[in-house]
C-alpha cells in the first residue's frame, strides 16, 4: 500500500476495513480475501493513472465482494428481504446479487462510506450505462487483478492499461465478460443486454 496517497484518517480507515474483511472472509473463503486485496491494490493503481480518487477506489476494492461469502440460500433470502428486484427470478442472477446486496448492507456497518463507493460496489457485478470513473476503475480492477488467470480478453485489457482511455478499458472488460457468459452457456441477465446495446449505440455516435 502506498501510504503517501492517503491522509492519516484515510489510512486508519483502510487498515480498519481491511482487518474487518480478514475477520469476515479469510477463514471462510481465503482466496476470495486475497482477491479482494488484489482488487483494492489494482483499483488504487488504476485510480492514480486515470485521475480518480485513490482512497475511494481502494475502499471499494476492499469491500466489493463483502457478501460473496454468503451461501446461495442466504444471499437469495437477504436480497429478497432488501427488496432487490432485477425483473427476473433472483435465482437466475445469483452471481450478480452480492454487489447489490453489499451496497445496501454496508452503510449499516460503515455509515461513513460515500454514496460513490457504494454505487461502485453495486455496479461491479451489473455495470450500468452511466458508469462513473470510479465505477469503471473498480469494475476493471475486479476483472484484471493479478491473481486472475490469464486469458485472451484479460490479457488484452491488462495490456491497454495506461495506453487507452478508462472508457475503453471498461468497454473491453465488460464486453469480454459477456463473451465469457455466452461461451460457458450461462444465463445472461436481460439488463446486461440492454446495457451492452446502449453502450454500442453511444460509442457509435
Amino acid at each position: 500500500m502506498s501510504q503517501g496517497a492517503f491522509t492519516a484518517d484515510q489510512l486508519s480507515f483502510i487498515i480498519r476495513v481491511q482487518g474487518d474483511l480478514r475477520n469476515h472472509m479469510r477463514a471462510v473463503k481465503p482466496r476470495r480475501y486475497e482477491h479482494s486485496l488484489s482488487v483494492a491494490e489494482t483499483a488504487q493503481k488504476l485510480a492514480l493513472l486515470y485521475d480518480v480518487d485513490p482512497f475511494e477506489a481502494r475502499v471499494a476494492g476492499i469491500l466489493h465482494d463483502w457478501d460473496k461469502v454468503l451461501p446461495d440460500e442466504e444471499l437469495l433470502r437477504r436480497s429478497q428481504e432488501r427488496g432487490i428486484d432485477l425483473g427476473v427470478d433472483l435465482e437466475l442472477v445469483l452471481p450478480l446479487l452480492h454487489g447489490i446486496l453489499a451496497a445496501r448492507e454496508l452503510p449499516e456497518i460503515y455509515p461513513e462510506l460515500s454514496r460513490d463507493v457504494l454505487v461502485a460496489i453495486e455496479r461491479h457485478t451489473t455495470a450500468a450505462v452511466d458508469m462513473t470513473p470510479l465505477d469503471m476503475v473498480v469494475f476493471v480492477a475486479d476483472g484484471i487483478e493479478p491473481l486472475r488467470r490469464s486469458c485472451p480478453n484479460i490479457d488484452q485489457v491488462r495490456a491497454m492499461v495506461g495506453k487507452s482511455s478508462l472508457e475503453d478499458l471498461f468497454w473491453n472488460s465488460f464486453a469480454g465478460g459477456i463473451s465469457y457468459v455466452v461461451d460457458t452457456r450461462r444465463y445472461l441477465y436481460p439488463g446486461t443486454i440492454e446495457i451492452y446495446n446502449e453502450l454500442v449505440r453511444r460509442r457509435a455516435s
